[in-house]
């Protein structure tokens, strides 16, 4: 019994100290089950667990938000570590493109997450507020964006070439091998700065992000690009947890039921995937982010 009465009177529940009157484990049992449901939706969508589950904890559960950042960050390394190897054996994820993308990202990803939980310190809704903001901002993203699966590049930049950021990997639905090779490397580059920033800042992972730049601003095959960002996350986001892990940000109540909650709803997910419609799954997810966007910013205003 002590630790429930130590964790009801931490500032996991001191932002509204209304929850309290509420049995202890009915938060991680409900965490669970709304874990399993975006591990289901992000299979379908094609984003990682973070960027749906940090907006949508943070906005309509009682914990602070430090707290929900690092799971939030848990959640999506648990699932780049799982992904990783296999995208690696199957040659989807490449390791020269992403080391220094992650390196890059990985060191502003620590100032982002020093950054955030100095804010939180100050004022807490300021960081709920800025997410909400964030999120809306995706949404619009996700509304106007189109990938490309085979972007055209003429010809490659001297840090590319540098780099060696190119390669080959087998296309099953056409059975041939697809050749790539990065361009526009010093912009793509200067954009992982933003994303390991806000990765750290936000606690969202980098998925959402480090897909568009790799697609669209380098001109990787959306397959390779995918793949890579998966893999990215298992660096990236190990450089942000640490800085909340070591200010004490981390706590295995939430982490558990999220990560297993998470991973279990992936596995339902990716059996259900052949059999839905990827523009109603995209609608949804859509429709959920505004909804826990516009939650998170009039959550901030204490509404």
């Amino acid at each position: 019994m002590l630790l429930p009465l130590m964790l009801l009177s931490s500032p996991l529940f001191a932002a509204e100290t209304s929850w309290n009157a509420t049995d202890w484990w009915v938060w991680p049992a409900a965490l669970f089950i709304v874990s399993f449901l975006i591990g289901i939706v992000g299979v379908l969508a094609g984003i990682g667990g973070g960027v749906l589950f940090v907006p949508i904890v943070s906005g309509f559960f009682p914990f602070h938000i430090d707290f929900v950042r690092g799971t939030g960050l848990m959640i999506a390394l648990g699932g780049s570590l799982a992904a990783a190897p296999v995208l690696l054996e199957k040659n989807l994820a490449s390791l020269k493109l992403a080391l220094p993308a992650t390196l890059i990202a990985s060191i502003f990803s620590i100032i982002g997450a020093l950054v955030g939980l100095w804010i939180s310190a100050i004022n807490p809704d300021y960081i709920q507020g800025g997410l909400g903001a964030l999120i809306l901002l995706v949404v619009l993203f996700m509304l106007r964006s189109k990938t490309q699966n085979y972007p055209k590049v003429a010809s490659t930049d001297s840090l590319s070439q540098a780099l060696q950021l190119n390669g080959l990997f087998f296309e099953p639905t056409h059975k041939e091998e697809i050749h790539w090779s990065a361009h526009r490397t010093k912009r793509g580059l200067l954009c992982f700065t933003a994303v390991g920033f806000l990765a750290g800042l936000f606690g969202l992972g980098a998925g959402w992000a480090n897909i568009p730049v790799l697609n669209l601003i380098m001109g990787v095959p959306i397959k390779v690009a995918v793949a890579t960002s998966k893999f990215s996350l298992s660096i990236i986001d190990t450089t942000a947890v640490w800085v909340y892990i070591n200010k004490g940000a981390v706590l295995p109540l939430l982490v558990v039921p999220s990560v297993v909650g998470t991973m279990l709803g992936a596995k339902i997910g990716a059996k259900l995937l052949p059999q839905m419609s990827p523009d109603l799954i995209r609608k949804l997810v859509i429709f959920v982010m505004f909804l826990a966007g516009i939650r998170s910013i009039t959550k901030s205003f204490g509404i």
